[in-house]
Parts: C-alpha cells; structure tokens; sequence
C-alpha cells in the first residue's frame, strides 16, 4: 500500500493537483460500471496511453491519464500482455492492470465431435469467431501442419478445445494433430497380440469404423471383435459407414441397394479388408477398442432398433438374419 500511494504521490505531482479533486480515493474508483465482467481487449503492442484511452472510450472511465502516469511510475505498463481479459465487476485500476499484467486472456470452447468428419472439423474451425483464419482448404491445412499430401480424415482428436481471441486456426489444427498421433501411438503400443492389422495407421481406421457404429462404450469391443474375427476369416467388413462415406455427397440419409453394390474403395461389401483411410475421427475410447477387441465369437451384429443405438450381436448367420427380422418387425411403420 506504501508503494502504491508513493506512486500516486509521484502521479499528482506530475499532473498537478490543483487540477484534479478527489484524488486522495482516485485508486478505490472502480474503472467501469458494469455489473457484469467488463469483457477487454488489448491489441498486440499497444501502448499504455493508448489502453488507458480505449478504456476511457468503451467505459466512460475518467481518469485515463492518470492510470496511465500510475502504470509508468510503477513499472507495469511494459508488462502488459495482448489478447481479450475479464476485468471483475468494480474492478480498481490496481486490479486492471493486475489482469493485464497476468496473462490470464479470456478463452472460448470449440468442440469437434466424436465421429465427425475431418470437413464436418474444418466447418466448426472455420465458423468459430475468436479464431484468426489463415487457410481453407485441406491441402492448405495439410501443408501449414507439416504433413502436405497426407490424407486428413482421422488425424485430428475430437475434443473441446480452449481458444483464445486471435489464436490461428493452424494452431487449433497442430493441436488436434498431435494428440492424435500421440494417442494413435500410444494406444498401439498396448495392442493385443495377433491383431489382423499391420500398423498402428490400420488401427486408426478400424477404430474409425467402430466410432461411426455405435456410440456405446460397452459395445466397442464387441464390435472391434466382431471385424477382427472377420478379417482374420478373411470376410467382407460388410459395413454400412464405410459405404456412406464412400459415396460421399450423394448420400441423402437413407443407404440403399445401389448404395451397397455400387464399387467405390469404401464399400466394404464389395472389397475385401479394410479402406484406404478412416471415415471419421475417432475417441479414445474407440482407439483402445480396436487394439484391444473382445474374445468372443460374434461375426454379425445389427441394430436392435430401439432407438438407442445398440445392438443385437450373433456367431451364425442364420442368427443373424432372425436378428434382422426382429430389428424390421420392430421399426416397421404400422
């Protein structure tokens, strides 16, 4: 406090207080009048004087001089820091420039979802407000990341990520990429032995599948078994996500049988093993159930159709197929 009033001593001085009133409290008066956190941003480089004068602008604060001199006097005004602060509700000019000084910027969620594609990623980069744009396109992104030609579809992690205003959106992009590698690798190195899969990239396809078949925990090791049995016989995955992606903009929510015969390098009804790339961006969750499948015996499984996303898993076809006719008696329109 001993210093804090030595600097304003100093402050009065220099400005002369003949021609300000009140200043023996001037440190207590609040710089805005909100009742709500003042939302405020200092650009890259800007000066003190020029703070205290955006201040004076947005709030109406009367004394932007003042706190100016106060900031030079104590030495805090190089200390400063860019970027969006939350300046507390009667905050004194003590406490503003405490929160500049600190660091601590104001930082927004941008979730990417579990299951989304990498465009479906780019969309919510791209219409996120607090992030600067540099780049558009996927070779663009590719390329400012490090890795220009290498296929983007599953090689960003799906989380809620914290940005801050002005952060760029390759930043956001380095961030995702290298947790998911992490991860990729990470969950490699506890695989199973005698998976049908000859790298950890493979594994980042098949838990690509298994994220776009079901969204219940208890089940992505059931189905990771089911495709390595599969594999391991040699059996088409007969999956429909793989299918939907491969047609890509023509599908309209609805698979159909030309859908499932029309040959692309994602049908996987009619190509053997796995695709060429994954389909979507898979969780955690999903990276441990591909290298880690169940033992079970199931080589079928589909929807119970109750609406819940599970579903009925079999070792025959022939159970398989009365499966099917209990999941159609059950979504049957009446």
């Amino acid at each position: 406090m001993r210093k804090l009033l030595v600097g304003l001593i100093v402050i009065l001085v220099l400005a002369g207080a003949a021609s300000y009133v009140g200043y023996s409290t001037w440190y207590e008066i609040p710089v805005h009048q909100n009742n709500e956190p003042l939302v405020f941003e200092v650009a890259r480089g800007a000066s003190m004087r020029s703070v205290a004068h955006q201040l004076n602008e947005q709030t109406g604060y009367a004394y932007p001089r003042v706190l100016s001199m106060f900031a030079q006097r104590m030495g805090l005004a190089s200390k400063i820091k860019a970027g969006e602060f939350k300046i507390p509700v009667r905050a004194t000019p003590a406490q503003f420039l405490d929160v500049l000084i600190s660091g601590k910027v104001v930082s927004y969620p941008l979730t990417i979802i579990e299951g989304w594609s990498f465009d479906q990623m780019r969309e919510a980069v791209s219409a996120h407000h607090a992030i600067t744009h540099t780049v558009s396109t996927t070779a663009e992104i590719m390329q400012s990341i490090g890795h220009a030609g290498l296929h983007p579809e599953g090689r960003f992690y799906p989380d809620t990520y914290r940005v801050t205003k002005g952060q760029t959106d390759v930043e956001v992009y380095q961030q995702a990429f290298a947790i998911m590698a992490k991860l990729v690798d990470e969950a490699w190195a506890q695989r199973e032995k005698g998976l049908p899969l000859k790298n950890a990239y493979e594994a980042l396809v098949l838990a690509s599948i298994i994220e776009k078949e079901t969204g219940a925990d208890d089940e992505r090791q059931m189905i990771s078994g089911v495709f390595a049995r599969r594999l391991h016989k040699r059996m088409r995955l007969q999956t429909d996500p793989t299918v939907i992606y491969g047609v890509g903009d023509a599908y309209r929510g609805d698979i159909t049988r030309k859908h499932l015969a029309t040959d692309t390098p994602y049908n996987t009804y009619t190509r053997g093993g796995l695709p060429p790339t994954p389909i979507a961006l898979p969780g955690k969750a999903s990276l441990l159930a591909a290298v880690m499948p169940d033992d079970a015996d199931a080589l079928y499984f589909v929807a119970t159709g109750a609406g819940d996303g599970r579903h009925y898993f079999s070792s025959t076809l022939k159970e398989h197929n009365n499966a099917v006719q209990r999941y159609l008696a059950r979504t049957r329109t009446p």
